[in-house]
């Protein structure tokens, strides 16, 4: 008994239906290549230090902004009962 014979065909892709390869690792960000960066050129206390320094300035720019936002809600509060 023989085999079937195998019938070639055509499959068609348009530019819509093919798919874009998927990588296999993330791209590094930049803030991931400038910690590289700073691991190599930095020992361990300066880097942790850096990094303390870093978070504390943006929590002080997070409470400025909530301190702003404060004011601007008692402002409208204050001329919303002086207005009725």
């Amino acid at each position: 008994m023989q085999a079937a014979p195998v019938r070639a065909t055509q499959v068609r892709t348009t530019a819509t239906s093919a798919a874009p390869p998927v990588r296999a690792t993330a791209i590094p960000s930049v803030a991931d290549a400038l910690r590289a960066v700073e691991s190599l050129l930095m020992s361990g206390g300066q880097r942790t230090a850096r990094r303390n320094a870093w978070t504390s300035v943006l929590e002080d720019r997070r409470r400025a902004k909530d301190r702003v936002e404060a004011l601007r809600v008692l402002e409208e509060a204050g001329t919303a009962t002086r207005t009725s």
